[in-house]
């Protein structure tokens, strides 16, 4: 199933650039270098570049730049548009992200964003993620924690009778665990035994979404995976 996502940058690009703001000879300039024709000053610039190298930004991943972003949201929105993309604001979970605008007339913008694929074993991690963050918030939890193997066993659980590559399966899983990771939506490091589900998975796989990979998924594989769609009220209506 493809699904239109930005390709993540390294951690190492994640640090707070911010701490340089002091080395800026005036961060309310709009000039920040020789023959700059910017508009923008330096923390809505910084909050701009991050949006586009990031797949998001949270108030808890990004708290500066988030806050830049609620500040600025009109003229940040706009610079987006101008690349083609559409700001995508849930002031309630707290998250931003952006998507390939759609023309109104059917045709094609020219895109930066890549078009991807999450794999079935990365599918069915981010449908565990998004059930275990709603049934946690849902229970008062103020964050959502999931243990390594958890996820490993439920991808697990879905393997087909036929099946004979269990060592395979099981790499493939724990691998589809490390990619959730480095697209944020699992807090903590690869190392790590246990995780904070990121606020961001409900918000970046809607309702809609998730019943779109798992048709794409059934088609691929088969019944094995027709319970994923009943499991613990995946599908009930979201709350208004």
């Amino acid at each position: 199933m493809s699904v239109e996502l930005d390709e993540p940058t390294a951690e190492s690009d994640e640090t707070n650039d911010f701490d340089d703001l002091d080395e800026v000879a005036d961060e309310t300039s709009v000039s920040l270098f020789e023959g700059d024709e910017g508009g923008l000053e330096y923390a809505q610039r910084h909050a701009l570049v991050t949006l586009l190298k990031q797949r998001f930004i949270s108030a808890r991943t990004h708290p500066r730049d988030w806050q830049v972003l609620v500040e600025n949201e009109r003229v940040i929105r706009s610079r987006l548009n101008d690349l083609f993309l559409d700001l995508q604001v849930d002031p309630t979970r707290e998250v931003a992200w952006k998507r390939q605008a759609t023309s109104e007339t059917a045709s094609r913008f020219p895109t930066l964003l890549h078009d991807t694929a999450w794999s079935r074993e990365e599918t069915l991690v981010l449908v565990h993620l998004r059930d275990r963050l709603r049934a946690g918030l849902a229970s008062g939890d103020a964050r959502v924690y999931i243990d390594r193997e958890d996820i490993v066993e439920y991808v697990a659980s879905f393997r087909p009778g036929h099946a004979t590559d269990e060592a395979g399966d099981e790499k493939r899983a724990r691998n589809a665990v490390s990619s959730i990771i480095k697209a944020g939506l699992l807090i903590g490091s690869a190392s790590e035994d246990r995780y904070e589900i990121s606020e961001a998975v409900e918000p970046l796989l809607p309702l809609e979404l998730l019943q779109e990979l798992l048709e794409a998924l059934q088609r691929a594989n088969g019944s094995e995976v027709e319970a994923v769609a009943q499991d613990d009220d995946l599908f009930e209506e979201e709350d208004a």
